[in-house]
């Protein structure tokens, strides 16, 4: 039951459909965005020349500089106790290409946060704009297909499919997304984060590091406009998770994404152009 079949292809993403599987909606709904054009093949490790230009005039082609809008979020729960209130009243802007680290201790509600920002979970009052656009507006169907257009994200558990393996995971949401160039993308990917030997790989053939890599490239195929990451390193050890770090870093710069990292770790925090910090579901700073 644990071992893959054996076929001539990958699966294909008409058999892998959101609505077929809650884990698999959860992690191909919070994958990337498409490309203004299909034909689009250049290679992710060198942003084009115009947008190189432009991130260094600080200067963006969309007139709104702002990219994600944090509009007096909170989030409460009840149960048979009461009601515990895990966000209180959150606020704040990002600008496009701007890196942010969300920190705080354990429980502060950061991970709550990113999951609401990402439209995975709904604020019990406010809202947030995603490029301009109110995700709690929308329904269901339509904040998925704005994930997929808009989002990357890398999750602390790598939420890989273990039954596909390194090639099929990266080629999932090119594949969703109706890309025609999915396979030759997602083997360019994995290249670049140093598995171009390891596509036929399944997870459980993976070290963690491997398996966070292969979540890396999975979120930066699409070229997404913001990249959300929870954790990215709490399931690596220390020098791994640098070398990942070290990775997901390089490759934002290049690709001149919006970056959103959950973490705990001041060290990694500082690396990034601002950061906000949540104490009991509060932000301080």
């Amino acid at each position: 039951a644990t071992q893959p079949l054996p076929r001539a292809r990958p699966y294909s993403a008409d058999r892998l459909s959101p609505r077929t599987s809650s884990v698999l909606g959860l992690v191909a709904a919070a994958l990337g965005r498409s490309n203004a054009s299909a034909a689009k093949t250049s290679r992710l490790q060198c942003a084009s020349a115009t947008r190189r230009d432009l991130r260094r005039a600080n200067i963006h082609p969309m007139s709104d500089p702002v990219i994600i809008s944090v509009e007096h979020v909170s989030r409460s729960v009840s149960d048979s106790t009461g009601t515990l209130t895990i966000l209180h009243d959150i606020d704040f802007q990002l600008q496009r290409c701007q890196s942010t680290a969300i920190v705080g201790a354990s429980g502060s509600g950061k991970s709550t946060l990113l999951a609401i920002i990402a439209g995975l979970d709904h604020p019990s009052s406010g809202t947030v704009r995603l490029d301009g656009e109110d995700l709690f507006a929308l329904g269901e169907d339509e904040r998925a297909g704005l994930r997929a257009r808009k989002l990357g994200f890398v999750f602390q558990s790598f939420q890989l499919l273990g039954h596909l393996n390194a090639l099929e995971n990266v080629m999932l949401p090119l594949e969703l997304l109706g890309r025609s160039d999915a396979r030759a993308r997602a083997a360019e990917m994995l290249a670049r984060v140093g598995l171009g030997e390891r596509l036929k790989h399944y997870p459980r053939t993976l070290s963690g590091g491997e398996q966070q890599r292969v979540a890396l490239a999975r979120a930066f195929v699409v070229e997404p406009a913001v990249l959300l990451a929870d954790e990215p390193t709490g399931s690596l050890d220390h020098a791994t998770g640098e070398r990942v770090m070290a990775l997901m870093f390089e490759m934002n710069r290049e690709s001149g994404t919006t970056l959103v990292l959950v973490t705990h770790d001041r060290a990694i925090a500082t690396r990034c152009d601002r950061q906000l910090l949540i104490e009991a579901g509060r932000l301080v700073r």
